[in-house]
């Protein structure tokens, strides 16, 4: 079946929090605690955020098998200077099959078209598959970060870069 990625629409916000709500709890099962992922959902996945964040201007990507999203990735510029990749996730049923890394292709490749140098991201540092996975799409641990979050809960991140180096064939 044939994989198709663009822009997300406004009104695949419900999709996107749909999905979100339907993957964290596999991949973040013995990582983080089931209260965790509650209150990080929470925080992160109502339908009216991804359309706020959309209407803002972030880069919002769908993965999409037919009609259906089967992963999402959502982006946008710093102040450094740096594009960061904050949320990627592919349903369970469609992982390893290269879906993961489409979606940071074209985050990179769109980072890369409006002058960004580097793409960051920030992992769990318990979450080895996605790590792997990172590593494998040329990203390196760059530093850790240990953030209270509220609620008694804690993210314990590395942050990952990517350079994002101009195609050959194109001027700097």
């Amino acid at each position: 079946m044939k994989i198709e990625v663009s822009k997300l629409r406004q009104d695949e916000a419900e999709a996107v929090a749909g999905l979100a709500h339907a993957v964290w709890p596999v991949c973040y099962a013995g990582i983080i605690s089931p209260g965790q992922i509650d209150y990080m959902l929470e925080q992160r996945y109502k339908p009216a955020l991804v359309r706020q964040l959309l209407a803002r201007g972030d880069l919002w990507l769908a993965a999409r098998a037919d009609v259906e999203l089967v992963g999402f990735a959502h982006a946008y510029p710093l102040d450094n200077g740096d594009y960061k990749l904050d949320k990627l996730y592919v349903a369970t049923d469609w992982q390893r099959l290269g879906i993961g890394g489409e979606l940071i292709r074209a985050t990179a490749d769109y980072a890369r078209r409006h002058g960004r140098e580097r793409l960051i991201l920030r992992v769990n540092r318990q979450n080895d598959k996605a790590i792997k996975a990172y590593l494998k799409h040329g990203f390196t641990v760059a530093t850790v970060v240990i953030e209270d979050i509220g609620d008694g809960f804690v993210m314990d991140d590395y942050v990952m870069a990517m350079a994002l180096a101009t195609p050959a064939g194109e001027p700097a």
